[in-house]
């Protein structure tokens, strides 16, 4: 026997290798000093800007929203939305990103399905001027089906210390809500039971009141906010950042406001996408389980002092993004609601 009897083939691994190699290069700038291959990737930080330069590391991943790209046989979409969401976590704590790895691992490795996340991936690091320094690809039979596959993701940024966020929150601020582009990468368990078993709808049902297939709406990719709030954050206009993620607003906005301070939102201050009013009528799904576990149309809330609101609000037009104000930082814990 050898190996491939077992499942694993390393000829397809190595031709997997060699088309990463290409689309990881193309993302890599000055800092980078090793090629893909190496057993581990290095790394020279430029950190002469920095007084007091601070490390920031998460890892996360995309759910099953990887069921959808499986379905829908889409599979460079899902690498973008893991950087993006990564992205995402370190800069609402004021941190620019300076390097991501990847992790896939799949039933049975296939050098275009690999090739095709890996692309989400580059693109998402190119986009965000993010190194992709390096990650694993992993065959594993019987642990996965063989058209099945997972992701993480694993993200190191930098920021100065005095600047870390959240920072100098206080009764009176403002929630400013950034718009999302659909779910993002959470909450795709129940959309998945409501739309494909409960409705009975399959990836390519074209719905009018999405204006597309219910499988391109579950697949818009996750936003990355950082070209948006990267200038207010150096001119020191965001005391906080909550990514509107797992766990939805209850879960998330607490997560960054100082005890005895919680947060009031007006639920009717923004328009909820058809996509979530799709859901929560297909399902019967009650408001307290949308709004904890879906962003429902925002994926980002800045906390903003009253006397920068008008200055972000602009700072945010001229760069083409939307923004509205949901609600206000008020004495008590979690999140009360306004209709």
């Amino acid at each position: 026997m050898d190996y491939r009897d077992a499942g694993v083939d390393i000829s397809a691994a190595d031709a997997a290798k060699d088309r990463i190699k290409a689309l990881a290069r193309s993302t890599f700038n000055s800092s980078v000093l090793t090629e893909i291959g190496s057993f581990g990737g290095m790394f020279r930080p430029d950190l002469s800007r920095y007084r007091e330069p601070v490390l920031v590391a998460s890892t996360d991943g995309v759910g099953t929203k990887i069921r959808v790209a499986v379905a829908a046989g889409v599979h460079d979409t899902v690498g973008y939305d893991l950087v993006a969401h990564c992205v995402d976590d370190i800069l609402a704590q004021g941190a620019v990103p300076l390097f991501f790895l990847d992790y896939v691992a799949l039933g049975k490795l296939e050098p275009a399905k690999v090739e095709a996340i890996v692309s989400g991936f580059a693109g998402a690091c190119a986009e965000f001027g993010c190194p992709l320094l390096g990650g694993e690809t992993a065959e594993m039979p019987g642990t996965y089906a063989e058209d099945d596959y997972d992701l993480a993701g694993f993200i190191v940024g930098v920021l100065e210390k005095e600047r870390a966020l959240p920072r100098g929150v206080r009764e009176g601020d403002v929630l400013l809500g950034l718009p999302s582009t659909g779910l993002h990468t959470n909450g795709y368990s129940l959309a998945r039971k409501v739309l494909f078993d409960v409705l009975g709808y399959g990836v390519d049902t074209h719905l009018p009141e999405l204006g597309t297939t219910v499988g391109d709406a579950l697949l818009a990719r996750h936003r990355g906010y950082l070209a948006a709030l990267e200038p207010l954050l150096e001119r020191d206009r965001i005391r906080a950042l909550a990514h509107i993620t797992g766990g939805g607003f209850p879960g998330n906005i607490p997560r960054v406001l100082p005890e005895g301070l919680g947060a009031r939102v007006r639920r009717g201050s923004w328009e909820t996408p058809p996509l979530f009013r799709l859901i929560q009528k297909g399902g019967d799904v009650s408001d307290e389980e949308m709004y904890r576990t879906f962003n429902m149309g925002v994926g980002m809330v800045a906390v903003v002092s009253p006397g920068d609101l008008h200055e972000v609000e602009h700072s945010l037009e001229r760069r083409g993004e939307p923004s509205f104000v949901i609600g206000s930082v008020v004495p008590g814990t979690g999140v009360e609601w306004e209709d």
